[in-house]
């Protein structure tokens, strides 16, 4: 009984480096599996799911990504010289607009190799954080939606408010524009349509459609988008 006491409630030591219970458990409770697999690789992968939560607070039952969670892995990547590249996999509805297009920024301006894959949807400002990457992939299944800025909740009927609308519509507008080919013109057509019944107003594209109007460089998945991002870090290299 005395040696059940002492050992009570205390992980076991694992010196050859294999999973502890307490690593097993936060599997279970984090992936849903016993056995992550975690090699060791110079590609950096960072997922995008749910909602971008910027400074206030989403309900707990949203599935979301904070933007401070986000950024200092970001950095991380830029300043770790084990890390060759960046694969982003995205499957949001959008988000908080500054806190979105503050990543977006952040991948852009990030010297190594990146390529994105939009899995499921990219949808809002999702669609800059795609286009940031040097090359970009969409599942032929998944959607884009492209609509103009909306806020909940009290605005002011002045003009100073519309005009606020229009310089962060602008800043969203001129990212997608710099960081993928299609023209601006195009865009602000795609932003205002009316004639999509799940939507008010804007568009909803599916897989190809964001190829041929130049957001999304191509249709593929994760075999495609490996292979494209080692094939920019070996150019990186040479």
């Amino acid at each position: 009984m005395e040696r059940n006491k002492r050992t009570y409630g205390r992980r076991p030591k694992n010196s050859t480096g294999s999973k502890t219970q307490k690593d097993i458990a936060e599997d279970i409770k984090s992936f849903g599996v016993s056995n992550v697999p975690g090699p060791k690789s110079s590609i950096h992968t960072l997922a995008i799911i749910g909602q971008i939560e910027g400074h206030v607070l989403l309900p707990t039952q949203n599935k979301a990504t904070k933007y401070e969670h986000i950024m200092p892995q970001l950095v991380n990547v830029e300043e770790n010289d084990e890390i060759e590249g960046l694969l982003l996999l995205l499957n949001t509805i959008g988000g908080d607009v500054e806190a979105g297009l503050a990543i977006a920024e952040m991948i852009a301006s990030i010297s190594k190799p990146k390529v994105s894959l939009v899995l499921g949807g990219g949808h809002s400002i999702g669609v800059p954080l795609a286009t940031a990457a040097d090359y970009s992939f969409i599942a032929p299944s998944a959607t884009m939606t492209i609509h103009p800025i909306r806020m909940n909740g009290l605005v002011i009927g002045v003009p100073q408010t519309f005009r606020y609308f229009y310089k962060m519509q602008q800043r969203i507008t001129e990212f997608i524009v710099k960081h993928s080919g299609i023209k601006a013109e195009k865009l602000h057509e795609l932003m205002t349509a009316t004639d999509e019944l799940a939507n008010d107003i804007g568009t909803i594209l599916i897989g190809r459609e964001t190829v041929e109007h130049g957001i999304i460089n191509e249709v593929g998945g994760v075999k495609e988008a490996f292979q494209k991002l080692r094939e920019l870090i070996e150019q990186s290299k040479n």
